[in-house]
């Protein structure tokens, strides 16, 4: 008699959120059925440094294998930690310094309060290209408008965070710097060719591509490339041809909160986990509601058992999620709480870089 294949371990291609600070019976129940790469926590989740810690171990707890613990945090707008540490100053602050030693300290503190609380991959920096029509989105996530300058920004916060054994991410791919809509609401439309894509937006995951252990994709749409308006997300033409085989990158390929309203107007949370995974993605993102990453888990697992096409695509990522964990020292978990000195410690630490920040900035403003 043949022996029935086992079922793809298809958790593996999904980073997920959860409600709630304290792990549930029901939080237990879904890790454990779905066995996911990863989990990400927002401010919902956040309480203390102590409880944050707690909560990772406990997830890691119902996983068989290491956990990416995920968080966006960049600084400015995007600090989750702003209420239990000390709001760290933002991208575009940072870069006002025009000092390179500090671009890569910001990486490094905000990589060592990750560190300590127990996560290990930071869903940061941005990249996207500070132009006029994302200001009023981007503010100050985004850096420079010369994408040689952006670059050169996030080198340096990934040395940083690399310092402080945490992965980083850079996004959003493949540019929202002439997106002039909120992706967590709409889909933008980023109505510009690929020659000029590729040496505007796309040149920093250029420069980038070795370096980068991850680039997140987001949902804006580019009619003038991919002729429709699917977002890069859940694109073969973004993800397989352009990042994957024009650029050449080889590593994690994660997709922007596909909760976000600007791929649900495009298609269900199932549509898009398996959209994404199909088009060339390794890890799909669902940041919130407990239902929907169960039905994009759902959906994995259907199509995966329908499609022979779509088990190879699969084989491949998780392939290539397993190889990456294996190699990653940032993901031996901290096995001690943060202790009410380190906590202080860091608090002062980002007191101190938030000063040095301001004058730095001010000299260079007075001696342009």
């Amino acid at each position: 008699m043949r022996r029935k294949q086992a079922a793809l371990p298809v958790g593996q291609l999904l980073i997920m959120g959860f409600e709630g600070a304290e792990m549930t019976a029901g939080l237990a129940s879904l890790l454990q059925q779905i066995q996911p790469a990863g989990v990400i926590l927002f401010a919902r989740n956040i309480e203390s440094p102590r409880q944050t810690f707690t909560l990772l171990r406990a997830c890691q707890a119902q996983v068989h294998g290491p956990l990416f613990t995920c968080i966006d945090l960049e600084g400015g707008t995007v600090d989750r930690f702003r209420k239990i540490l000390r709001p760290t100053p933002a991208a575009a602050e940072v870069y006002a310094t025009h000092d390179r030693r500090v671009f890569q300290r910001h990486g490094r503190l905000i990589g060592d309060c990750c560190r300590a609380l127990g996560l290990n991959t930071d869903f940061a920096p941005v990249v996207d290209l500070a132009f006029p029509a994302s200001l009023a989105v981007m503010n100050s996530r985004a850096v420079s408008a010369d994408p040689r300058q952006a670059a050169a920004y996030a080198r340096e916060f990934l040395r940083g965070l690399a310092a402080a054994k945490v992965l980083g991410a850079i996004k959003h791919f493949p540019g929202l710097g002439e997106a002039n809509l909120d992706t967590h609401h709409e889909l933008p439309r980023v109505e510009k060719s690929f020659a000029k894509l590729w040496q505007q937006d796309l040149a920093p995951y250029r420069l980038l591509r070795r370096t980068a252990p991850m680039v997140l994709v987001g949902h804006a749409a580019y009619p003038a490339v991919t002729g429709d308006e699917t977002p890069a997300s859940l694109s073969k033409k973004w993800i397989g041809d352009v990042l994957r085989k024009k650029l050449g990158y080889r590593k994690l390929v994660v997709s922007d909160d596909l909760e976000m309203g600007g791929v649900l107007k495009a298609a269900s949370i199932g549509e898009a986990a398996v959209g994404h995974i199909r088009a060339g993605g390794d890890l799909a993102l669902v940041c919130h509601l407990e239902e929907r990453v169960r039905e994009a888990y759902c959906a994995l697992v259907a199509e995966s058992e329908r499609s022979p096409a779509f088990t190879r695509r699969c084989r491949e990522s998780l392939g290539r999620i397993e190889a990456f964990k294996k190699q990653s020292r940032e993901l031996k978990p901290e096995r001690v709480p943060p202790s009410e000195k380190k906590v202080a410690g860091l608090v002062e630490r980002i007191e101190a870089f938030a000063e040095a920040v301001r004058k730095a900035a001010a000299k260079v403003e007075a001696n342009p």
